[in-house]
């Protein structure tokens, strides 16, 4: 179309010369004394024209020849700063290939030349930067061959390059690379360090989260590390599985560090709505409580959300209900707190729900005998034997038959129990 354009212009100034100057009967006349010069106007006009085009090539060439040193020395420059550039290429090619001794020797060339040019009073406009970024390529390559002096070299060469407004996001990436070297290196301080030097936006992306994850975890810290979690979660950094069994760790974790009632009851507070539904976290924390002699009653609160789960859904199997029934079992057992009617209840319920469970059969009979029902527990957990699959449970259930054989003056049935608990 632009070609079509260009024909029919091309035309129309053709007709338009030679409508103007086919029929152009016009002269110049000169007078040079004693000298007289008629001349066509076609003439003069078509003369000047050339002239003016004779002129401007002129000029042209004379720009050109006078630009010739111009056009050399940044030639010479464009040169230098493509030999920069690609010593950096190289290094960053080699570094990812693994070839760290290359890699470092090609960002020391690139830094090399970059500082030529500044001495040949032409610096880049992007100097810091790339200085910053060759130093940081030394630096990783340094920290994959151990040599720790020279990465810390090149570490603070990096950092020293990068302070002026327009290198902030060069800084926050030499400070997660400085964070997760301190993670390589097990040094959890250093790493949490780095982190908190970060600004709050950069500390709030997912690389700075996860490093720091992994700096609480290594610091012993499941408090630090679980609100992180719950902030990578939230930004789908993990998978829901994932995310899951990450939270439900930490927590544990973070229940199991507690030494006294006081302080696992502060870790219990601690915690989100959705992590304390979850099975495993409260059965632990149930359990620990009791470990610590802690409140019987508060632990089996904690357990109610569990016991709901484990009965308004008896059709699933439920991989948590041997611990749930030890957790509330060691609730039973302890000497300084009665097992509330409330839960006897609860537990007859369920067991008359599910009459087949054994585990619920053996829960029931436990209770049965922590309120000194003596019959009717010897009846549950004679029924509970046959279809126990656990060793700890059968070998507590042969236990209790056996004291409850010593309180009715039966030797030989009490000796027949402890039998079957040393078999199991």
């Amino acid at each position: 179309m632009r070609a079509i354009a260009w024909l029919l212009a091309l035309f129309g100034v053709a007709v338009a010369v030679a409508l103007l100057v086919g029929n152009n009967q016009g002269t110049v006349t000169v007078f040079w004394p004693p000298y007289r010069v008629d001349i066509s106007l076609n003439l003069v006009l078509l003369s000047t024209v050339l002239l003016f085009v004779v002129l401007h090539l002129a000029l042209k060439a004379l720009s050109a020849l006078f630009s010739m040193p111009q056009q050399a020395q940044r030639w010479r420059l464009q040169q230098k700063e493509r030999a920069t550039h690609a010593a950096l290429l190289d290094a960053f090619s080699h570094m990812l290939a693994g070839r760290f001794l290359r890699a470092r020797k090609a960002a020391e060339i690139a830094l090399r030349q970059e500082k030529a040019l500044l001495t040949s009073g032409h610096p880049l406009a992007h100097a810091d930067k790339l200085r910053a970024i060759s130093h940081l390529v030394t630096a990783e390559s340094a920290q994959a061959l151990q040599d720790k002096a020279t990465r810390d070299t090149h570490l603070q060469l990096a950092l020293e390059n990068t302070v002026q407004r327009d290198t902030q996001e060069t800084r926050e990436g030499v400070q997660l690379r400085a964070a997760r070297w301190a993670l390589d290196d097990r040094d959890a301080d250093a790493a949490l360090q780095w982190l908190d030097a970060l600004p709050q936006g950069a500390a709030r992306r997912t690389l700075a989260l996860r490093a720091r994850l992994k700096a609480t975890r290594l610091a012993r810290q499941p408090l630090q590390a679980l609100e992180t979690a719950r902030l990578l979660a939230k930004h789908r950094a993990f998978s829901p599985a994932a995310a899951q069994s990450i939270l439900r760790g930490l927590a544990l974790e973070l229940v199991n560090g507690a030494h006294d009632p006081a302080q696992l009851q502060r870790a219990w507070i601690q915690l989100e709505s959705t992590e304390r539904l979850m099975p495993d976290v409260a059965i632990q924390a149930a359990q620990r409580l009791a470990l610590l002699q802690g409140d019987v009653a508060l632990a089996r609160q904690w357990l109610l959300p569990v016991w709901e789960q484990l009965v308004e859904h008896p059709e699933q199997e439920h991989v948590f209900e041997i611990k749930l029934v030890r957790a509330l079992e060691a609730g039973f057992a302890s000497p300084d707190s009665a097992m509330d009617l409330p839960w006897l209840h609860r537990i007859e319920a369920a067991q008359q729900r599910n009459p087949r469970d054994a585990s619920l059969q053996y829960l029931a009979g436990m209770a049965c005998l922590r309120h000194q029902l003596w019959g009717k527990a010897q009846q549950l957990l004679t029924q509970s034997l046959h279809q126990l699959d656990d060793v700890e449970l059968r070998r507590s259930a042969w236990r209790a038959l056996a004291d409850l054989a010593e309180q009715r003056g039966d030797t030989q049935a009490a000796q027949q129990a402890y039998k079957q608990v040393a078999a199991v």
